[in-house]
């Protein structure tokens, strides 16, 4: 998404046609939901990485109550979430990802109207939509949520996990015990995941 600025028209025009050609919308990434329940890696991004979720620590907080309840809302278990300045990580489990997603744009939305108006920022763009990916196996189900509870000490908020307070991270550690966390870390690297695209 952010090397599209970096390409040439002609490169750009073949990037559309293949997207086009796949069946996948242009300029956002698509959606395979599949039959059954699952668990989905579900990743918010602020347009072009700007920090506007993170201008207070209030809007931080509200926010995360409010995607909590859209998460977890028909049936769906919120397993691990992280809220950063610009952008925001969950691991979800349902058996409806099509009727989610568009739950989660209409927060992006409604977020977007309630900062504009905040900030005087008539019709900025806000958010650039969802992405999600059906976690695989177990292994990569320890895996994402060790990247979830990790992410802002990835981007250098804090040292350590339960010292970020818009995460899971202190409720999973306190659940699990610190041996096991360890354990699941040492286990289940995160690896170069999200190198590229959440920084």
């Amino acid at each position: 998404m952010y090397e599209w600025r970096q390409m040439t028209p002609e490169k750009r025009e073949e990037i559309l046609c293949l997207r086009y050609q796949i069946r996948v919308p242009w300029h956002s990434p698509p959606h395979y939901a599949e039959p059954g329940v699952h668990y989905y890696h579900l990743a918010g991004a602020c347009y072009e990485h700007a920090p506007f979720l993170g201008r207070t620590p209030e809007r931080m907080a509200n926010f995360e109550l409010q995607l909590q309840t859209v998460l977890a809302a028909n049936g769906n278990r919120l397993a691990a979430w992280c809220i950063l300045p610009n952008h925001w990580h969950a691991l979800v489990c349902t058996g409806n990802l099509v009727l989610l997603l568009p739950d989660v744009g209409k927060l992006h939305g409604k977020t977007s109207f309630e900062w504009n108006r905040e900030e005087n920022q008539s019709s900025r763009k806000c958010w650039h939509r969802c992405s999600d990916r059906r976690i695989r196996s177990d292994a990569h189900l320890f895996a994402v949520m060790n990247y979830i509870h990790h992410n802002p000490v990835k981007h250098g908020y804090v040292h350590r996990w339960e010292a970020w307070p818009f995460s899971s991270a202190a409720e999973f550690l306190e659940k699990e015990g610190r041996e096991r966390a360890l354990t699941l870390w040492n286990d289940y690297p995160v690896g170069e995941m999200g190198s590229g695209w959440d920084d």
